[in-house]
């Protein structure tokens, strides 16, 4: 008799969506219930393939989560698995470990949460006994590995360890509870249920080891479609392991390019084009799209100038489209270069040439640029600071963008003026 569960983590049930509230309440409220609809998908799937168990690896919450809409709603979705005959297991990652519904929501005794001391769970599934290990997080942040302190695994038994770690180190993700791929293989156990990192992972070796990723992303850093593992255990201890989409809102770059284009309605056209494009190839119910314009247009000017505009007309297009919502405009655009035969002096480009050889070049302006910006920053929710990069490269590469924007924007809008007066 096969033994099957789905294996998920990070769906960081009711994470607060702040720069989207900001611009678009619809699509906040959008994907701010992406996760919790994601959940329902999870628990679904459950039920469809009639597994035996749901294996949650961490994260399950944001953080200090109290409200109690959340705590009905999980505990109503954890009685669906309970009726069904479905356990869960589950451990607290680092966001857990500071929810006090982690610690306080009384849940069926068909679901197995793990302590901060290891705890091995046996099941007998016909003639295939099975082990599952499960340790969590006892406060949010742990810097060493927790692998040592599992219990050995089970002679006899298919082991299965739960484990919330950033494995070596992922970009953008801080380290918890790091341990080496390497020492996972060499550990005697059969699968390793693993959270934390949100990106999808496997690590080939003698054991099955996978990071499933986050089932919903919740902004444009945690793009393309999100997915759980169905896992299935044979008798003769096969492991078979299948992606299955969960996400409702996929977050997507969208690149268009404008150049050449000269009229308002053909960049506009251009958008709607891409919109349609990316749509067909978008797995999840909705996409939510970042839009990078780039190339040289002679609309540069215009499209700066009057970007509010823009974005309406962009996300007008996106509603006709069907599920699809604009989330951002990015521009990358640049004036076309002047003919050789013109040589006329235009004072807006010559001081355009300025500023770009002379002002943003100079190493003091950059300096008190990069000094404002650390002042906005520490004004600013440590959650909220990731734009200017998280490390000192991709903070450097902000302050470029943003000076060279800068200059693009003030050429545009005094191009706008002068043309403007005649």
């Amino acid at each position: 008799m096969t033994f099957r569960f789905v294996h998920t983590a990070d769906l960081h049930l009711d994470s607060p969506l702040r720069s989207l509230a900001l611009r678009n309440l619809e699509l906040a409220d959008l994907v701010g219930d992406a996760s919790r609809q994601t959940l329902v998908a999870i628990v679904n799937l459950c039920l469809e393939e009639r597994v035996n168990a749901l294996v949650i690896a961490g994260d399950l919450y944001d953080g200090d989560q109290t409200s109690m809409k959340t705590a009905r709603f999980l505990a109503s979705q954890l009685e669906r698995l309970h009726r069904a005959g479905i356990r869960v297991f589950k451990i607290r990652g680092n966001h857990d470990a500071m929810s006090k519904i982690s610690k306080e929501l009384v849940v069926p005794d068909t679901v197995k949460v793990f302590g901060g001391n290891a705890e091995i769970v046996e099941i007998t599934n016909g003639t295939l006994p099975i082990a599952i290990h499960g340790l969590s997080f006892a406060k949010p942040q742990i810097a060493e590995s927790l692998l040592p302190r599992f219990k050995a695994p089970v002679s006899g038994a298919v082991n299965i360890g739960i484990m919330h770690t950033s494995l070596a180190g992922s970009a953008g993700h801080d380290i918890y509870a790091p341990c080496n791929a390497l020492d996972l293989h060499v550990s005697g156990f059969d699968y390793w249920a693993l959270g934390h990192i949100h990106q999808r992972g496997r690590y080939p070796g003698a054991a099955t080891v996978i990071m499933p990723g986050m089932p919903q992303g919740r902004d444009i850093n945690e793009a393309g479609p999100k997915s759980v593992s169905l896992v299935t255990i044979s008798d003769d201890r096969a492991i078979i392991v299948e992606e299955r989409l969960t996400s409702i809102a996929q977050f997507e770059r969208v690149h268009v390019d404008l150049t050449a284009i000269a009229e308002w309605r053909d960049a506009v056209t251009a958008i709607e084009t891409a919109l349609k494009a990316q749509r067909e190839q978008t797995l999840s119910p909705h996409l939510v799209a970042r839009l990078h314009l780039h190339g040289r247009t002679p609309l540069n000017w215009q499209l700066r100038r009057d970007l509010d505009l823009l974005q309406a007309e962009a996300e007008q297009r996106a509603e006709s489209v069907g599920r699809t919502w604009v989330e951002k405009l990015e521009l990358a655009i640049e004036t076309p270069p002047i003919a050789p035969e013109v040589t006329a002096p235009d004072p807006v480009i010559e001081l355009s040439i300025l500023m770009r050889q002379e002002v943003i070049a100079r190493a003091s302006f950059r300096d008190h640029i990069r000094e404002m910006v650390r002042d906005l920053l520490a004004d600013l929710p440590q959650e909220s600071r990731d734009f200017a990069g998280r490390d000192q490269a991709a903070f450097e590469h902000f302050i470029d963008r943003l000076l060279s924007e800068g200059a693009d924007d003030i050429t545009a809008r005094m191009n706008a003026a002068e043309r403007g007066r005649t």
